[in-house]
């Protein structure tokens, strides 16, 4: 059995220094993309990552503060509303694999509450107690602290059928995950911030933010092992050009 199909969710833009994303590298601009991405399987709807808040799309400062001067996020890209661009209601959503629980990817969070979510052990920790963390947003994580939680020692065949597979990635943060898709001919790997640029996997190189960087080094080596043995596409989720690659927003498989 494979997965059916894929949706890729345009998020928010967020503009940050090239230098703080790869060590090594010349400073300078660069804009992410902050997405999610939808799997469509028998048993279920996933969603990796769930982006920004909402309300940071009506006042991203209000939101988050300075680093919201950055941030370009307009209604229409917000995680729930693109998931009924595409005909589903956010109750639809069975599981939510949070990649590891930094603010661009915890923001919708509240939106799912009848999912189950899934996390790295690693980050379990900010789940269990949101003011405590220094690694996560309290109100990305507070609301639903209470919810279905599964924290994932290791790798996680999710389904049993080896079509959506939770990878340990631990190095940007300890609990820090990727995700292997496979679809009727084709293979997928979604990094995660595993790596935020393509040029990180090349190298590979850890980012200043790593709070492993040798066990981020080590996780991106195991991302190039796995795209060879898996002859699996690897997509670099943040990177502006990978985006481009893959055709932006809307069904790729």
């Amino acid at each position: 059995m494979t997965a059916r199909r894929l949706w890729a969710l345009d998020g928010a833009r967020l503009t940050m220094d090239r230098a703080e994303m790869l060590d090594g590298v010349a400073p300078g601009p660069v804009t992410l993309v902050v997405p999610s991405f939808l799997i469509e399987h028998d048993h279920g709807l996933v969603l990796f990552d769930t982006g920004l808040a909402p309300e940071a799309a009506v006042d991203a400062q209000a939101a988050y503060g300075e680093i919201g001067r950055q941030i370009a996020f307009a209604p229409e890209k917000r995680v729930d509303r693109q998931l009924e661009s595409f005909g589903f209601a956010p109750s639809q959503v069975t599981h939510v694999v949070v990649s590891h629980v930094h603010f661009d990817h915890t923001g919708g969070l509240r939106l799912f509450p009848r999912a189950r979510f899934l996390l790295g052990e690693g980050d379990r920790a900010a789940v269990d107690d949101p003011e405590g963390s220094d690694l996560a947003r309290a109100e990305d994580l507070a609301p639903v602290r209470e919810s279905d939680w599964t924290f994932v020692e290791g790798d996680l065949d999710l389904f049993g059928d080896r079509s959506v597979v939770m990878l340990a990635m631990p190095g940007h943060t300890p609990g820090n995950t990727s995700l292997l898709v496979r679809f009727p001919g084709r293979t997928m790997l979604l990094t995660g911030d595993t790596a935020h640029l393509r040029s990180a996997v090349e190298t590979p190189a850890p980012m200043g933010a790593d709070t492993d960087p040798n066990a981020a080094v080590a996780s991106l080596h195991r991302v190039r092992a796995l795209a060879e043995e898996e002859h699996a596409e690897v997509w670099v989720a943040h990177d502006p050009d990978d985006w481009t690659h893959f055709c932006g927003p809307g069904r790729i498989v």
